[in-house]
């Protein structure tokens, strides 16, 4: 069954006899779609890091014979996130090696345990604005590959974005694409117990009524949910557009700048921090520096900012 006449099923079980369906199943009064995670109404936070705020340094898509001259090693980030006294540590997966092996993703595993980090996520750069076809298979491959991935690392979260919509296609049926997508995703990300969590990262997903359009279309699933970015809203208040999708934030991440208008400016991170607070969001803020100052110098003063305000 697929997932569209799976829908409909559900819809008409719950309709008629309000059967109970199973682990997660959905009963009678609740909606067909997704609904915000449950919460106990405490507010928690943990910190990571991601990688991409080393985007200058790290190697993407590399073979062995290019790390002796790599400035920077996944696994010295790893190190860097322990000196840091962070929770957690985000490998982002452009900066993997071109052959991936369960070997390789085992000895990332094995190196962030023995320095006390949690993997709290990954992502991958995948575009669902796409019709039935190769091109739509090859984006869907790419996203089982990671969820694999990410279930041999221990990553409970794999961000995704929602692409981009092609020139010449309507706004709805763009939303009707990456919504197909998702769901069939997340049939396989539910066997192997990881999340995706669909990101506000330009393309279809600039607007959050848009982006809560594809978050309501999916689902019903235990398995998916926002990836909060601070700072990837461009609008006349980006504030406000992120407290609309903070309810069904699974995972959180900080930028040191917003966009108000198109135009930058520094980031009021106790303003994002009350939000995601009101939302009673409980996981980890994953710090995502991509300023052009020296990230090493940086990335540990804002840290100690960051810190200050989740404590209080």
């Amino acid at each position: 069954m697929n997932q569209q006449n799976r829908r409909e099923f559900l819809k008409g079980t719950i309709a008629g006899t309000g059967t109970v369906l199973g682990a997660g199943a959905i009963l009678p009064n609740q909606a067909v779609a997704v609904e915000p995670p449950t919460r106990n109404g405490h507010p928690y936070f943990k910190l990571s890091l991601a990688g991409y705020s080393f985007n200058r340094f790290l190697l993407k898509g590399w073979t062995s014979e290019q790390l002796p001259n790599a400035k920077l090693t996944l696994e010295k980030f790893f190190e860097f996130c322990a000196e840091q006294g962070l929770e957690g540590i985000e490998p982002t997966s452009y900066y993997f090696p071109k052959m991936i092996t369960p070997e390789y993703l085992n000895s990332l595993k094995n190196l962030a345990f023995r320095l006390g980090l949690d993997i709290s996520g990954t992502a991958i750069g995948n575009n669902f604005c796409l019709p039935a076809g190769a091109a739509r298979d090859q984006q869907l491959k790419q996203t089982r590959d990671w969820i694999d991935h990410a279930s041999i690392l221990g990553a409970p979260v794999i961000r995704i974005f929602g692409g981009k919509i092609p020139k010449g296609v309507s706004e709805e049926q763009a939303v009707k694409w990456c919504v197909e997508c998702i769901d069939q995703s997340l049939e396989y990300a539910a066997t192997k117990g990881v999340f995706l969590a669909l990101e506000n990262h330009g393309g279809i997903t600039t607007k959050s009524e848009t982006m809560l359009n594809i978050i309501k279309g999916v689902g019903p699933s235990e398995w998916f949910g926002v990836n909060f970015d601070s700072g990837n809203f461009s609008t006349a208040d980006p504030y406000a557009d992120l407290e609309k999708i903070a309810p069904y934030a699974i995972n959180a991440q900080l930028k040191v700048s917003v966009k108000v208008n198109g135009k930058k400016e520094r980031t009021d991170f106790a303003r994002v921090i009350d939000i995601l607070k009101k939302a009673n969001y409980r996981g980890y803020l994953v710090l995502e520096y991509e300023e052009k100052e020296d990230p090493f110098k940086m990335i540990p003063e804002i840290l100690k900012e960051i810190r200050g305000l989740i404590a209080t």
